[in-house]
C-alpha cells in the first residue's frame, strides 16, 4: 500500500516484528517547492537526501521476518521524520556542507504544511502499526563511508540505543561474533528526544533495536537480500531468547 506519505509492505504478516524505514527515499512530492529542492541530482542522491540502500533491506528484512514494514515516501530533506517537535533539524537548510536552496527561506507556514502532509501521516501509520500486540520495532538506517572532511568510518554495522538495551546488547555481541566491525553507539551516538524510536518504542516500553549498516555494503540489491539473510535469523532469535 503506498500513499504520499508511506509505504506499508506485508501488513497482514504475523511476525513479531516491525520494521520500519524514516529515510526510505530521496523522492520530493510535486507539491514541495514543484517537486525540485534546487538541487543537484547527484546531491539528492547521495546520503544527505535519504539512507541509501535502507529501503531495499528494509523490505528484504521484514519478508524474512514474515513482519510489517512501514517506509516513508519523502526525503529527509523535504521534513524529517526522524526528528521531534522541537529539534531544529527537523527542516534542514544545510546538511554535510550542501545548502538546500529551497528549504533557506522556508517559513513557518511552509514547514507546518510539509508536516501536515508528510510528516504527520507517516507517524500516524506508523503508530496504528506499533500498536499491534506485542510488537518490537527494527528501525533500519544506513550512514555514509565518510563525511566530507571527516576520516572513513571503519565500522559495517551500529546498533543505536538510549534508555533501552534490552536488544541492543545481545544484536551488538551477535554481530560482533560474526566478526562484523560493530559499532556500539556509533557513528552517532543514542537518539534524540521525540525521534521515531523515542516516540514508538521507548515511551511505550516496546522493545526495539536500531541498525546502521554502511551504505556502501547495501547500494545494491545483492547486498541488501544478503544482509537482510545474515540479520533475521539474529534478531529472531534475540528476541526469542529475551522473554520480551
Amino acid at each position: 500500500m503506498k500513499q504520499d506519505a508511506f509505504e506499508i509492505s506485508g501488513a497482514g504478516r504475523t511476525g513479531r516484528w516491525l520494521v520500519t524505514c524514516d529515510h526510505a527515499s530521496n523522492r520530493v512530492p510535486d507539491w514541495v517547492a514543484n517537486g525540485d529542492l534546487g538541487l543537484p541530482a547527484e546531491d539528492m542522491d547521495r546520503h544527505i537526501a535519504y539512507d541509501v540502500g535502507a529501503a531495499g533491506l528494509s523490505l528484504a528484512l521484514a519478508e524474512a521476518l514474515d513482519s510489517p514494514a512501514i517506509l516513508s515516501r519523502f526525503s529527509r530533506l523535504v521534513i524529517d521524520p526522524n526528528r521531534g517537535p522541537n529539534d531544529p533539524t527537523r527542516l534542514m537548510r544545510l546538511y554535510d556542507g550542501t545548502i538546500i536552496p529551497a528549504n533557506a527561506y522556508a517559513d513557518a507556514a511552509e514547514k507546518a504544511r510539509r508536516e501536515a502532509g508528510l510528516y504527520d501521516p507517516y507517524h500516524a501509520a506508523l503508530a496504528k502499526l506499533a500498536a499491534r500486540p506485542n510488537t518490537a520495532i527494527c528501525a533500519v538506517h544506513s550512514f555514509t563511508p565518510q563525511l566530507r572532511g571527516r576520516p572513513p568510518r571503519p565500522w559495517e554495522i551500529g546498533i543505536l540505543y538510549a534508555h533501552d538495551d534490552r536488544l541492543a546488547r545481545p544484536l551488538i555481541a551477535a554481530c560482533e561474533e560474526q566478526g562484523w566491525v560493530t559499532g556500539d553507539n556509533e557513528p552517532y551516538l543514542g537518539h534524540l528526544p521525540g525521534d521515531s524510536i523515542d516516540r514508538h518504542a521507548l515511551r511505550d516500553g516496546r522493545p526495539n533495536v536500531l541498525i546502521e549498516l554502511r551504505n556502501d555494503l547495501i547500494a545494491d540489491d545483492a547486498g541488501q537480500a544478503l544482509w537482510a539473510g545474515r540479520l533475521a535469523p539474529i534478531l529472531m532469535r534475540i528476541l526469542a531468547e529475551s522473554g520480551l
